[in-house]
């Protein structure tokens, strides 16, 4: 039997210590570093039957390297499959994050219960027939998926080898530990470890491993950094829990795009894939009321309508109030002083409330247009017309600044009915006879003798 080895390791950033200390020094929390034992016994847990592929490697030239494009798996979930890049690719550890109760758990189950492929889904923290009655409430039946209650990862590949699944999910890999790291199941060194098993079954069997993972009261995936750098992709699941929309975003993507997002709507059937989100986004109303714009925003390559609110009253206290909800409190305050400074509104002794509708939150400069038309238009009590959206980055002079891919925005304003779209004039437009009027613009001023006279 070897000699224990225990070292100390940091349990809020994984920082490693010879010797404890009360303060970590790389990320300065207090007491956090707590001593775990690391030594592991002469042995691994997914052994595979030696092949040609696990031969020594040979380094070969560039020119040579087969650049085939590997064929990926559909997950019949085109939310999905657009933040994945296409589907999954096989051998690849993906790592999803998120929320407690925003739905990791049964966004997993509902895509396991409709892949094509034989799946196994691990959970560690609910029983199996927990699992089959939210199951049971997201889809009536499937023959594919295998449902296992299991922590310890040497049984997990005793089942994997029993059963040989397509697709392997865990659930989750804070909950699993392995009896070659002698400390409690979500430390660091058990994190690591499982990870590693986990990641060298994958590529010596060329089988796709999914991985739920707890966050921190930060927002972090919990578990030592390494985690993130070890998988291929990571994913972050999120959204407001008093809203029913949620934002699947890739935080890291070896195999494509981390500009895509994907949203859902969580029901009480599971979660629907929102394909036109514009129109969800967009508040239907009979009567045109003052401080209401549409943006026309981009997420990743995919065009967005969002609708913008504000609210502006004279201040009753001393101090004016500037609240923002999904918009960027700083630039507000940036906008009111070009308002005030290079347009001539007095808005500084007047209180600005901000709101991007459906919860989300938006950093695309191209909203700037549409929040100064909303401010303007609540200022002056005067509805912007409802047919009428924005594009446009405001600049500290008061100009109107060009943004990206504006054809894409224009497209998709035609699509859902707008009859104008206001734009920098200094954009170039590619689009040729559009059923949609563009109203070039260069300053703020222009927009609000546009639309209050």
């Amino acid at each position: 039997m070897s000699k224990v080895k225990t070292s100390f390791f940091c349990q809020s950033c994984g920082t490693s210590y010879a010797k404890w200390q009360g303060q970590c020094n790389a990320c300065k929390e207090w007491n956090t570093i707590a001593e775990e034992i690391i030594q592991k016994q002469d042995k691994v847990a997914w052994k595979s039957e030696p092949t040609p592929s696990s031969r020594a490697p040979k380094p070969l030239k560039i020119n040579e390297i087969d650049s085939t494009q590997e064929i990926r798996m559909d997950t019949t979930d085109n939310e999905l499959n657009r933040v994945l890049g296409g589907g999954i690719v096989p051998g690849s550890l993906i790592l999803l994050g998120g929320e407690p109760g925003i739905g990791k758990s049964t966004l997993l189950l509902q895509i396991s219960l409709k892949l094509p492929y034989k799946t196994l889904y691990v959970s560690g923290e609910e029983s199996q027939k927990q699992i089959k009655m939210r199951a049971e409430r997201i889809t009536p039946s499937s023959d594919n998926c295998y449902i296992l209650t299991e922590t310890k990862t040497q049984n997990i590949f005793k089942q994997i080898e029993a059963i040989k699944p397509e697709i392997v999910i865990i659930d989750s890999i804070q909950t699993l530990h392995t009896d070659y790291i002698e400390s409690t199941a979500g430390s660091i060194s058990q994190i690591r470890e499982t990870t590693a098993e986990l990641i060298k079954f994958a590529k010596e069997t060329n089988i796709p491993v999914i991985l739920i993972g707890h966050i921190t009261k930060d927002g972090n995936i919990a578990g030592p950094k390494i985690l993130e750098h070890m998988v291929d992709t990571v994913l972050q699941f999120e959204g407001d829990r008093n809203h029913v929309y949620r934002i699947l975003r890739s935080l890291k993507n070896r195999f494509g795009s981390t500009a895509e997002i994907g949203i859902y709507e969580m029901l009480g059937s599971g979660l629907r894939e929102v394909s036109n989100p514009s129109e969800i986004l967009i508040s239907h109303k009979d009567e045109e009321l003052s401080g209401t714009a549409i943006a026309s925003t981009l997420e990743g390559m995919r065009p967005l309508m969002i609708e913008i609110q504000s609210l502006v009253s004279t201040a009753v206290y001393g101090t004016p109030q500037r609240s923002t909800t999904g918009y960027n409190a700083k630039r507000l305050n940036m906008i009111l002083a070009v308002l005030e400074k290079r347009a001539g509104f007095r808005l500084g002794a007047k209180d600005v409330f901000l709101n991007v509708t459906g919860g989300i939150s938006v950093d695309d400069p191209a909203i700037d247009l549409a929040v100064v038309a909303a401010i303007l238009s609540s200022n002056e009590d005067i509805p912007v017309n409802k047919d009428f959206c924005f594009a446009g980055e405001v600049g500290l002079s008061g100009e109107i600044r060009p943004v990206n891919r504006v054809d894409q925005r224009i497209q998709e304003a035609e699509k859902l009915g707008f009859s104008t779209i206001f734009v920098s004039k200094y954009n170039k437009i590619a689009l040729k006879n559009t059923g949609i009027k563009i109203e070039l613009v260069a300053k703020i001023e222009d927009v609000a003798s546009m639309l209050f006279g």
